[in-house]
């Protein structure tokens, strides 16, 4: 997958938020002159279908999230592998990934397969062939937020920087002393879990409040996209190429 594909993915994915925000944002006006109903059948749409609908907008806000988190990570294995990179071109934290997933290191393994790992993991250092079959490992695991996003981006390298009134209206609580992307996470798991029903997540919740969730969930994300995107071009792509530049040829 081409990195210049990761943008229009963001762009895509978030396209669909917005479409079912506005949808909302019409059950709500109609609300406002009566039981709004549908047309054709006349029948009602009630309270507690409203709050269920508006609840339903925190499971597709986090797998946002998620799609953007895997789908950025998926985007720099591709990128190692287009452009065959070997162990070692790669940077400090991308190296350590790839030892993580061929040594299958954070594996519970019997001796012979953890043997096998390390053997694999040899043959590709002296053959020093081009990268293949690498997966960096996610983690989260259903737990995405700002803070885990940070962690990521630190373990493989990638730089990410974000504006500060992103980052401030990421981080800013919005509810239970939660940020925009806790929140999400923490009503996303709620309802997967079945720890909080559909008519108690969003009970009270209007559809502005989701629309500047949804806001501050986008904004922030986009920027790390833009972060992953910078780092694939400069620390995979054209990490040779600037290794040139700085050789000095002796005639």
């Amino acid at each position: 997958m081409a990195t210049i594909d990761l943008v229009p993915f963001f762009e895509e994915r978030f396209a669909e938020i917005e479409a079912y925000s506005s949808f909302l944002q019409n059950v709500e006006e109609a609300a406002r002159a009566g039981t709004p109903r549908l047309r054709g059948t006349d029948a009602p749409i009630t309270t507690e279908q409203s709050k269920i609908l508006n609840s339903s907008f925190y499971l597709q806000l986090y797998n946002l999230v998620e799609a953007t988190v895997l789908r950025c990570l998926e985007a720099v294995v591709a990128a190692i592998e287009e452009a065959e990179r070997r162990p070692s071109d790669l940077s400090v934290g991308l190296r350590t990934e790839w030892v993580r997933s061929i040594a299958r290191t954070h594996s519970d393994l019997a001796p012979d397969k953890r043997l096998q790992a390390a053997l694999d993991l040899c043959e590709q250092l002296l053959q020093q062939m081009p990268i293949k079959d690498f997966r960096i490992e996610p983690g989260g695991g259903g737990n995405w937020d700002d803070s885990s996003i940070e962690k990521l981006c630190e373990r493989v390298g990638c730089g990410l920087t974000i504006s500060p009134d992103v980052f401030q209206a990421a981080k800013r609580h919005v509810r239970d002393d939660m940020g925009a992307l806790k929140l999400v996470r923490n009503r996303r798991n709620g309802l997967a879990h079945g720890s909080l029903s559909f008519v108690d997540c969003s009970d009270g919740v209007t559809v502005a409040e989701l629309k500047g969730l949804a806001a501050a969930v986008g904004d922030y994300l986009r920027e790390a996209v833009d972060c992953f995107v910078h780092f694939i071009k400069f620390e995979i792509v054209e990490r040779e190429d600037q290794t040139e530049k700085g050789r000095v040829i002796a005639s």
